[in-house]
């Protein structure tokens, strides 16, 4: 089968033929339909994780199921499924307590599973590999969906949506009538703004480098848009009364804007770092202005989201109507299109590209 692989640090993503085995007990084997090309895929290529090489990307993604192994319960064959980068063991202490987007053992960057076509060891993005026509995967990794869900909108439950949407009914808890800005309108960023204005914020800021965002912006639900530069801050307080928003979302992953979020928010407001960032891409606080703002700073992993409980509440809603994903996707082409997306996307360029298999 064809796969969009990665040799290293660097390197092109390449469109190349795998080999992957037959699923064994626990296992199901998916035909991918609908792959997003998301930024943690980039990391992986980038030195901001550090995966084993050579990898095949891609962890967002759905299909259909073709085959499975020994002792499977959860799904069959025929089933519509979503792939779920981070399922949760419910064994560990903060599955057993609640967490378990916290999972001890779930979101290992890489992990081996079949062979090059040349019959090297081959590794896959995040458990799953999930740009290439197919997958093999433990059975706690997929989520079945009603047959009615476009695939392209199934494929980015798997991680955009569920994260966005966590990030502000969950980990912000943003109630009606609250302000909030988000920074970085890539798809991540974009599903927060759309979460935000379905959560009845008064006021919804999105904000990116790119002027050319603001069309999708406003399609989202957001009620003002605004060029992420120096005056960003400024800008932010004029809207807000001077006071800052009640939540600040950062979507990006990087020192400055994490920086920018926080000087956005009001006294005694909350920000939320969504984006991942490097090991060495360091924030600097003073102990004074923690003190002195008040304000609350953490991280929201995976949208602290329940994927087997979340995720088909978010399908259910796409179906009634009730959550639009139209504005997240930007592009649609087939595998051998992919690499121009991950440089589209490098660029800035968009929010999510889709890729569809026949």
């Amino acid at each position: 089968m064809r796969a969009l692989v990665v040799a290293g640090v660097g390197a092109p993503p390449t469109v190349t033929d795998i080999e992957l085995p037959a699923p064994g007990p626990g296992e199901v084997r998916v035909r991918v339909r609908a792959a997003g090309v998301c930024h943690s895929d980039l990391s992986m290529t980038n030195g901001t994780v550090t995966p084993t090489y050579p990898l095949v990307l891609g962890h967002e993604a759905a299909g259909l199921v073709t085959e499975v192994g020994a002792d499977v319960r959860r799904v069959g064959v025929g089933d519509h499924v979503v792939l779920n980068w981070a399922p949760p063991c419910r064994g560990c202490w903060p599955c057993r307590h609640d967490e378990p987007w916290l999972c001890a053992e779930a979101g290992t960057p890489s992990v081996a599973r079949g062979r090059t076509a040349g019959g090297d060891p081959l590794h896959v993005t995040l458990g799953l590999g999930a740009l290439a026509e197919e997958v093999v995967v433990g059975e706690r990794a997929v989520i079945a969906v009603p047959a009615g869900l476009p695939f392209e909108s199934a494929a980015l439950l798997g991680c955009a949506v569920l994260t966005g949407v966590g990030a502000v009914t969950r980990t912000a808890a943003v109630a009606p009538g609250e302000s909030v800005l988000v920074l970085g309108l890539g798809g991540v960023g974009l599903a927060t703004v759309i979460a935000a204005a379905s959560a009845g914020a008064g006021r919804v800021v999105a904000a990116d480098l790119a002027g050319a965002k603001r069309e999708l912006a406003m399609a989202a639900g957001a009620t003002d848009f605004l060029v992420a530069d120096d005056t960003l801050t400024r800008q932010v307080r004029t809207l807000t009364g001077g006071r800052g928003v009640d939540h600040a979302f950062e979507c990006v992953g990087r020192a400055t804007t994490i920086r920018t979020a926080w000087r956005a928010a009001r006294r005694g407001g909350q920000v939320t770092v969504v984006g991942m960032g490097g090991k060495d891409d360091l924030v600097e606080l003073s102990a004074l202005e923690i003190f002195h703002s008040a304000r609350t700073l953490r991280s929201s992993v995976y949208g602290s989201s329940d994927p087997d409980r979340h995720l088909p509440e978010l399908a259910a809603a796409v179906l009634d109507g009730s959550l639009d994903l139209g504005p997240l996707i930007t592009d649609r082409c087939g595998l051998d299109e992919a690499p121009a997306a991950f440089a589209r996307m490098a660029r800035g360029e968009g929010a999510r590209t889709v890729v569809l298999f026949d």
